[in-house]
């Protein structure tokens, strides 16, 4: 079964680039030739393992992640052909009217997109996402914004990110098109979204009961669940912290011995076990190290077995399960 986001775009590959690392400092400043060139070599792997789908947001790097993607395709064009390029908007910076705050009006929404045309330098996003919940959304106000925009051809689809079953819900019946995806934190060290159903009748599912339902209104509406954060900092693949807990240093081992049973990197293990899941996930990996990269190409290629995947799970747990 094909994941759900190839019902409208048919190129969108497994797995997706998480671009939040590129374009320099996290402060405003001028790209600079090396910030271009890391932003190629990404690219570069990206492309390598199949992978067409790249995610940016206007706020990455104070919209120098999306300048310097601009600057590849000012350069070379042709980048752009069988390209999935996903951007978000909705977070604003603190400054002189406000301090820092989500907004989904009308006006925001369209000035936002606008101004990722132009950094992005092209004519079109393929997917919009509304970047975190605002508590002052007028879904009839943002149904208006994505008909301009689908209307000018400037956004071919629409999204959210880290929202909830309720309000996917409450924003879907003021739209005449789907929401297409609907990207959360998910992989085996943050699990809110699995252990709000598992773990219902255990206190370590308590923390995900605001996620109840989400993964399966997305599930049965047809949403692409999106994982921001899949390798988990990478902690479960080679850079685990010195104050690591015993149930993360015992899941990164799993994992390294899972990696040498399925001879691919480690990388390729933490993805697999998103993969596994029957919401047909699509990880969004945010490194921008073009070996750590290629090392998740194997993993839509792993095949982990029942027993493996929850071997991952109740090891990450550090308990077994109630």
């Amino acid at each position: 079964m094909k994941p759900p986001l190839t019902r409208h775009l048919p190129e969108a590959s497994r797995l997706a680039l998480g671009c939040m690392g590129l374009g320099g400092p996290a402060e405003a400043s001028p790209i600079a030739e090396n910030h271009v060139a890391q932003a190629q070599a990404a690219l570069e792997a990206a492309r390598e393992i199949g992978i067409t789908l790249f995610d940016h947001a206007d706020i990455y790097r104070r919209g120098n992640a999306e300048r310097v993607f601009g600057e590849l395709f000012r350069r070379q064009p042709s980048l752009r052909d069988g390209m999935v390029l996903q951007t978000k908007c909705g977070i604003r910076f603190a400054d002189d009217a406000g301090p820092g705050r989500y907004d989904f009006s009308r006006a925001y929404i369209l000035a936002a997109v606008d101004a990722s045309l132009a950094r992005l330098q092209t004519d079109r996003i393929d997917i919009l996402l509304l970047h975190r919940p605002d508590p002052l959304m007028e879904p009839d106000e943002v149904a208006e914004a994505f008909s301009r925009l689908r209307a000018s051809g400037k956004v071919r689809h629409f999204g959210v990110s880290n929202m909830r079953a309720g309000a996917l819900r409450w924003l879907q019946q003021a739209l005449d098109a789907p929401l297409v995806a609907n990207q959360i934190e998910m992989s085996l060290l943050a699990r809110s979204w699995l252990d709000q159903d598992t773990c219902f009748n255990d206190a370590q599912g308590a923390g995900g009961l605001g996620w109840s339902d989400t993964l399966q209104h997305c599930m049965a509406a047809g949403i692409q669940l999106q994982a921001w954060g899949p390798l988990a900092q990478g902690w479960l693949s080679g850079a685990l912290p010195g104050d690591a807990g015993a149930a993360v240093r015992d899941t990164a081992a799993l994992v390294a011995e899972m990696a040498q049973r399925h001879a691919v990197p480690r990388e390729s293990i933490v993805l697999a076990w998103l993969l596994r899941h029957p919401a047909r996930i699509q990880p969004v990996i945010g490194t921008t190290q073009a070996e750590r990269i290629r090392a998740c190409a194997a993993a839509t290629r792993v095949a982990l077995s029942r027993e493996e995947w929850y071997a991952l799970y109740v090891s990450a747990r550090g308990r077994r399960l109630p």
